[in-house]
């Protein structure tokens, strides 16, 4: 749609224009021309000269002046006027303002994708979203998931087309950049779809840009929403995932809002009230004088299921060893680990602490 928009704006600029005038694409065809016989011409070179020029620089090839423009990260379009005049670079610049402006109206209006972006950024005032939707002929009763995807590294390969790539579908999957590190990737799904098959589709994605792209990538999901109004808060959870996980299980690269259990309480609690919970539960400096080994034995513990046989068997240890771990403990924290109370209490108080040692961002 936006080829035609151009072309009918270029269309009109022919006879006040005494030179030829168009757009190419980023794959350096020629979608827009007051020449109609050039639409659908490809120049190799000139997809070089593209390539390059990631910040939008005017430039020149073969008698025309070039200026990159678009809404993306990497310019999606480029305007050519013929000459390499100063007059040609004018015209090139105001072209280039004039088509940027149309294709960011025409976006805001007729775009899906934008739509869908603004829908979960509450740029729609809450009574406009049903009446956006049916102008755009949205689905507004269907199941979608917001999946937030963070950028960690990456080389010069744009993590946004790859992703792009993988979800082709326009009328049912939407992707879109909302900074140069997050992407964010609105999937249709089927109703009656767990959560452990989405968490394999976000594997997929994070496995295919580590090993064919070299792009190292973190995920955070939210949960699925019918319709569309909740679309926002299905898009909150992602973020709120991606910070938990990023102090809680910073060695996970997918992290599901609905698996963060007691993490996602500690983290929307006021630092001070966890500050004064650790207080209270342990004697003064107590947690802080565990050691590494103490700690991982406790950890072991924990993931045993509060079992001494099966802890220190898994710890190559022998049960009284792991008996007399438990006693000391118990002497510097007052919390006997083999009772389920007070464990529930030492777990909590270790999420407390490593959330105040992270001091997360809040969103």
């Amino acid at each position: 749609m936006s080829n035609r928009l151009f072309q009918s704006v270029l269309h009109q600029m022919r006879d006040t224009l005494d030179r030829r005038v168009g757009v190419v694409d980023d794959t350096a065809t020629t979608v827009a021309c007051s020449d109609l016989t050039k639409i659908g011409e490809r120049n190799e070179y000139l997809l070089l000269d593209l390539s390059d020029r990631d910040n939008g620089d005017m430039f020149v090839r073969e008698g025309y002046t070039y200026k990159p423009f678009g809404t993306r990260v990497r310019p999606d379009y480029a305007v050519f006027v013929e000459g390499t005049d100063d007059m040609a670079a004018k015209l090139c610049g105001v072209l280039a303002v004039s088509l940027t402006s149309i294709k960011e109206y025409y976006d805001d209006k007729y775009d899906r994708n934008n739509f869908v972006k603004n829908l979960i950024l509450e740029n729609i005032l809450p009574g406009d979203i049903f009446i956006k939707a049916r102008e755009l002929h949205f689905n507004v009763e269907v199941s979608r998931v917001a999946l937030l995807i963070r950028i960690v590294s990456a080389t010069d390969i744009s993590a946004f087309d790859v992703i792009q790539n993988l979800f082709p579908d326009k009328q049912k999957d939407f992707v879109f950049n909302i900074n140069e590190s997050d992407i964010v990737l609105v999937k249709e799904i089927k109703n009656g779809i767990d959560s452990a098959n989405i968490e394999k589709l976000a594997h997929s994605i994070v496995d295919t840009l580590g090993s064919e792209f070299y792009t190292h990538a973190l995920i955070g999901i939210g949960t699925v929403v019918e319709g569309i109004k909740d679309l926002a808060k299905s898009f909150k959870e992602a973020q709120v995932a991606l910070e938990v996980g990023k102090v809680f299980d910073s060695e996970k690269s997918i992290v599901s809002y609905n698996n963060l259990g007691i993490a996602r309480l500690i983290y929307q609690l006021p630092t001070t009230l966890c500050e004064t919970f650790l207080k209270e539960v342990f004697k003064k400096g107590s947690i802080e004088s565990l050691d590494h080994e103490t700690l991982f034995t406790i950890q072991k513990f924990f993931e045993n299921n509060l079992n001494v046989s099966e802890t220190s068997r898994k710890l190559f240890v022998h049960r009284n060893t792991l008996v007399y771990r438990l006693e000391k403990i118990k002497k510097l924290t007052g919390l006997d680990l083999r009772e389920f109370d007070h464990a529930i209490v030492f777990k909590v108080a270790l999420m407390v602490k490593k959330y105040l040692s992270a001091n997360p961002m809040k969103y």
